[in-house]
């Protein structure tokens, strides 16, 4: 199987993650060899984990790029701040996360922050088939 990549980015403002999974469902679907049931449901979490995390934490501004290869998807997701995600202690009772980062890297294979060539940065992770 050859490399496919597409890169989705939000049609307008307020895109939300629900839109993000549905693209991401789009593209996998598409695949073939298919992605396993339980590898899409790992790709498809941790598009909505990175794409929440720069709703929230990143000024709302993203796009998504999702490349599949003979072994593996990666999903990464462009923002225009130049922060890191973090791992922090996970709210239990204030409702305010800290739960995203550590699952999306207890997914996948690898994950890497790059920093954008004008700013902002790139968040990738790595996943199983």
């Amino acid at each position: 199987m050859d490399t496919v990549s597409v890169r989705v980015a939000p049609a307008r403002s307020g895109s939300s993650a629900a839109d993000a999974r549905r693209d991401a469902r789009a593209f996998l679907d598409g695949l073939l060899p298919p992605v396993t049931a339980e590898g899409a449901g790992a790709v498809l979490l941790v598009v909505s984990e990175l794409v929440t995390n720069a709703l929230r934490h990143a000024g709302g501004t993203w796009s998504l790029e999702l490349t599949a290869h003979p072994d593996g998807i990666e999903v990464a997701v462009h923002d225009p701040s130049p922060q890191a995600p973090r791992l922090r202690t996970p709210d239990l009772s204030g409702g305010t996360g800290g739960f995203g980062w550590p699952l999306v890297n207890r997914l996948a294979r690898t994950t890497a922050v790059t920093p954008g060539p004008s700013g902002g940065k790139r968040v990738s992770a790595f996943l199983s088939r």
